[in-house]
């Protein structure tokens, strides 16, 4: 199959359609998790009424960079592209959902996505879980082998891998996980060059 091919896209958000601005390492240590923990799974293993305060502290810090969100290089032309060629498009990201539509908004291209086809992290379970892409593919009634999952992080393609859907690596010059990706694009408007 050619990308060319492919009508329904899950793209991931943060770095992926946006420019990456999350300083995770600074996220870990305002919220007191350790360097080399992953910061969703830490929460969710936490007593609810610590987790709960954590919680609202990192959705005030993304809201922040949601509203201050800026496309990554040929994002915008690549999703308005792919819209206007009648594809389905989604999102399934790691964010919280109300801050994924405030980044659509920021970047204009929320009018591309349906409100139910934006998937946050209270919606499905985190990547690297296949759940949100599962739960896209029944909505949708196609197989994921007929979706392409879009990232820039190896969650974004183990993901993908893990529900069956082809992979696309984005934003990052060199490949570290080629037994991952099924495509590899500089960036969001080389991507589009592949498209032809």
């Amino acid at each position: 199959m050619s990308l060319t091919d492919i009508r329904h896209w899950v793209f991931d958000m943060d770095g992926t359609l946006t420019v990456a601005v999350h300083d995770f390492a600074a996220i870990r240590e305002a919220l007191g998790i350790p360097p080399e923990h992953d910061i969703l799974t830490h929460l969710a293993a936490l007593p609810a009424d610590v987790a709960a305060a954590k919680h609202a502290w990192l959705l005030e810090h993304e809201r922040d960079l949601a509203v201050a969100s800026r496309p990554a290089v040929g994002a915008v032309e690549l999703v308005r592209e792919l819209a206007g060629r009648g594809c389905r498009l989604g999102i399934l990201t790691r964010n919280a959902r109300e801050l994924a539509h405030i980044t659509l908004e920021a970047i204009g291209i929320a009018d591309c996505f349906a409100a139910a086809d934006v998937l946050g992290r209270d919606e499905a379970p985190p990547k690297p879980h296949p759940g949100g892409l599962l739960k896209l593919a029944q909505a949708w009634e196609v197989p994921t082998s007929s979706m392409v999952m879009v990232g820039d992080y190896r969650f974004d393609l183990d993901c993908g891998r893990a529900a069956g859907t082809h992979t696309v690596l984005v934003n990052l010059p060199d490949n570290p996980w080629p037994e991952l990706t099924d495509w590899h694009a500089a960036d969001c408007r080389a991507l589009s060059r592949l498209l032809g």
